[in-house]
């Protein structure tokens, strides 16, 4: 009997360690993700971002990969600054949902944004990486 409840807790402790460090792989690789677009940095983000993204800004503003890497590209939208404050992540296998709050400044068309925003982002593993499937953001007042 205790056996099995030591390894009932063993099971539990390696698994729940392991979930730990697969979420903090995850929220750094979204936290390098916020510094690429900070950067301009389109090659790494070209590698963070999947085929299919569908990106969802606060303002309704819907975007594929290739768009969304051409407005940071091209400057039509520029993120200053962008720091995240809470965040939290479930795991599903290969997949994995962020929720948190952000605080993002920047030029959108050359007019000033300052914004808090409560998002959820969707990443899926491929190759030991997790690349952004989908993110939606919604404005805080």
């Amino acid at each position: 009997m205790r056996y099995s409840i030591l390894l009932l807790l063993l099971h539990h402790f390696l698994f729940g360690f392991a979930q730990s460090g697969a979420n903090e792989k995850i929220l750094a690789t979204e936290l390098l993700r916020f510094e690429a677009m900070v950067k301009k940095d389109t090659a790494s983000l070209q590698r963070m971002l999947s085929d299919d993204l569908i990106y969802i800004h606060s303002n309704s503003l819907q975007e594929s990969k290739n768009d969304h890497l051409v407005a940071i590209g091209s400057g039509s939208i520029v993120y200053q600054n962008m720091q995240r404050v809470s965040a939290q992540v479930r795991q599903y296998g290969k997949m994995a949902v962020t929720n948190g709050n952000l605080r993002a400044k920047g030029l959108v068309n050359k007019s000033v944004f300052e914004v808090n925003l409560a998002y959820t982002a969707i990443y899926k593993r491929k190759k030991k990486h997790w690349q952004l499937v989908n993110w939606q953001s919604t404005r805080i007042p």
